[in-house]
């Protein structure tokens, strides 16, 4: 493979990185907010489901022991 001029590098790199559409401030925003919002969403969601299988669990032990 042959080598690139460190200065083309960095031409094809800012090059590049022109091309990245950046997302705007209110979209990083609401994007953080609905991160939290789900991930508190699937904490609530797990934490019922291990409170139902440990009541049920908890409900079959005690009747066999």
């Amino acid at each position: 493979m042959a080598m690139t001029n460190p200065i083309q590098f960095i031409q094809q790199v800012r090059s590049e990185v022109s091309k990245v559409v950046w997302p705007t401030r209110r979209e990083v925003v609401l994007t953080t907010v609905m991160v939290f919002i789900l991930a508190a969403l699937t904490a609530v969601f797990f934490a019922t489901v291990d409170i139902l299988i440990r009541g049920g669990l908890r409900t079959v032990l005690d009747f066999f022991g």
